[in-house]
């Protein structure tokens, strides 16, 4: 089990360096992380590279028994760069063009931008690469985050063309995946295609749908050529990361963490729960007991569960916390503060959901910029904070968690999370509050009541670990992932399909086959009629399964069973009474 924190050198004088080292030693930490925002300093000119103080910092870190984790800076590009180069700037769905000043204002598909990157890394590679106190790096910082993960100026678009005729090969064949013959908006030209912005009514979903996983695969690409340059430079020993962002869904993950050695994510529970519930829980849903008593300051606890879950997923394996919460956040609506036990506990929960590294942000509150009023463990003062007495508890306990860390986390139920099927749902939920993530978090929490284990994974995972899995919303009918699926249930798996599955071809097209397309076999029924349903709207369902009873809210569907399946839930009112609502097919030695 690795203990550490995230360290920012260049804000506090030297003298310092050494009081803080040997504080976070005595505290029994072991690893900091350093410099993923300090491009100007080390770099405070084009190709002017001033590494002293970082020599420095290092060799004072090591002295006291730590060893390091390097950022490379890449997430907060220097003004000398921006001004000298505009253009590397990111342009927003509104056309405007995003300037220097806070963080991530940088275009990933800028040949200028990934010009510089190589510079600054292979400087700080060639330096660092074999240095004996350094065990890894991670990757830029929160790629996305701040609403930069889709970016719509020129480079863009020039790319996003290329993009298309790799996907599509000719003009041609984009129209049909695209179904532009809808409302005149055929194409003649890859040069008349464009991103999908400005436009007075609603873009084409199919466009907005290629577009997202252009901007994603681009951020892939970015991500790749900071891993290929630290591979090739630096010591095999010294491993290569990211830090994540649990619900964040703007990127797809999964193809974002193949390349890593591990993944880590950023867990911040009480600014979580005010920006995740929203996505997860109903609009008018009430607070739990749990939320009433501990929430404002502990964050809830399902939440944070699959932030964990879903970052452990990405690679089915241990991860690390990069940054955990210690105390205040700085970007919340309401910020509280945490109580004393608050950063123990969280750092058993997410010991007890697989991970093996936690890393506390940060070492010290800054004194100024925009994170002034985020805690540390250490107060603005440089005295111990309420973060820091919970460290202390912990290495009294830390037999007991490096025990715990070293057993696999194993999981008999999965719950798949396909990022594609997320946005084509985001483009046109056709149903006000009608969410991706909501539905995969009905089955969620009800397993976690259970005492379920859940991974959250890809759909292009390893599915024979698992008795069960749940596909919440495979909108995007898939015929691998079918035929996957089918072999699943055949070898003796139960799988659930949820609603709206294989509505739309892999281009957001509705299919014209039966629903649900190309899981019709899978399932062995029809979905003959669907709704909609507005607040207050609900079908009664009746079954003969003991305690399997309530309403149809939300949306609805109506099956007609084959002669291979059987109804097991039918409507008692509304418009599609005595029609099936559950149904199940029995496939080999499992069922869907």
């Amino acid at each position: 089990m690795i203990f550490g924190v995230d360290y920012y050198p260049e804000h506090w004088p030297r003298h310092r360096w050494e009081i803080d080292a040997r504080m976070m030693r005595f505290s029994g930490l072991d690893v900091v992380r350093i410099a993923e925002f300090a491009w100007s300093t080390m770099e405070p000119r084009p190709d002017q590279f001033e590494f002293e103080w970082l020599d420095q910092a290092i060799g004072v870190l090591q002295a006291a028994g730590l060893q390091i984790i390097l950022g490379t800076p890449t997430a907060a590009p220097p003004a000398w760069l921006t001004r000298a180069y505009p253009e590397t700037l990111p342009v927003d769905e509104n056309g405007r063009r995003r300037d220097f000043g806070g963080r991530r204002h940088y275009c990933a598909n800028s040949s200028i931008y990934q010009e510089r990157t190589r510079k600054i890394i292979e400087a700080m590679a060639l330096r660092y690469g074999r240095e004996p106190a350094v065990i890894g790096w991670q990757i830029d910082n929160e790629f996305g985050g701040g609403r930069s993960a889709r970016c719509y100026c020129p480079i863009c678009a020039a790319a996003f063309r290329v993009w298309l005729q790799a996907r599509y090969g000719n003009i041609e064949a984009l129209n049909k995946a695209w179904g532009t013959v809808f409302w005149s908006q055929s194409y003649n030209d890859w040069s008349q295609v464009s991103p999908p912005a400005l436009t007075v009514e609603q873009p084409n979903p199919s466009q907005v749908l290629d577009y997202y996983r252009f901007a994603s695969d681009s951020w892939v690409a970015y991500q790749q050529l900071q891993f290929d340059l630290l591979k090739k430079i630096c010591d095999a020993r010294q491993f290569v990361t990211h830090n994540f962002m649990g619900l964040f869904h703007d990127l797809d993950y999964h193809k974002l963490a193949a390349p890593l050695d591990f993944v880590t994510w950023d867990s911040y529970p009480s600014g979580h729960l005010e920006r995740w519930r929203p996505l997860v829980y109903p609009p008018d849903s009430p607070s739990t007991p749990i939320e009433s008593a501990y929430a404002y300051d502990l964050g809830e606890p399902v939440i944070t569960q699959l932030g964990h879950d879903l970052t452990r997923g990405l690679k089915q394996a241990p991860f690390w916390v990069m940054e955990q919460q210690c105390g205040h956040i700085n970007w919340g609506a309401y910020n509280p503060g945490i109580r004393p036990g608050a950063v123990r506990l969280w750092t058993w929960h997410a010991v007890a959901s697989g991970a093996n590294g936690m890393i506390y942000f940060r070492w010290r509150a800054c004194l100024y910029a925009q994170e002034q009023y985020h805690s540390g463990l250490l107060h603005h003062d440089g005295t111990p904070d309420v973060g820091l007495e919970d460290v202390g508890v912990l290495q009294q306990e830390r037999a007991l968690l490096d025990e715990i860390a070293d057993q696999p986390y194993e999981s008999q139920v999965a719950i798949l999370l396909d990022y594609n099927d997320l946005w084509a749902v985001q483009i046109q939920p056709h149903r006000q509050n009608f969410s991706y993530l909501r539905h995969l978090f009905l089955y969620y929490q009800a397993l976690l009541k259970l005492g379920v284990q859940v991974d959250v994974i890809s759909p292009q995972a390893e599915l024979h670990p698992y008795k069960m899995v749940i596909s919440p919303t495979a909108i995007l009918g898939d015929s691998r992932l079918a035929a996957r699926l089918m072999e699943f249930a055949d070898q003796g798996g139960e799988l659930l399909l949820g609603v709206r599955s294989g509505f739309n071809s892999s281009t957001k097209v509705v299919v014209d086959t039966p629903l649900p397309g190309l899981f019709h076999d899978l399932v062995g029924a029809t979905v003959k009629s669907w709704h909609s349903l507005p607040p207050g709207v609900g079908y009664n369902l009746a079954s003969e399964i003991p305690g399997l009873s309530g309403q149809a809210t939300v949306w609805a569907e109506a099956l007609e069973p084959g002669a291979s399946a059987q109804p097991l839930v039918t409507y008692r009112s509304g418009p599609f009474v005595g029609m099936a609502a559950l149904s199940e097919h029995k496939i080999g030695w499992g069922s869907v």
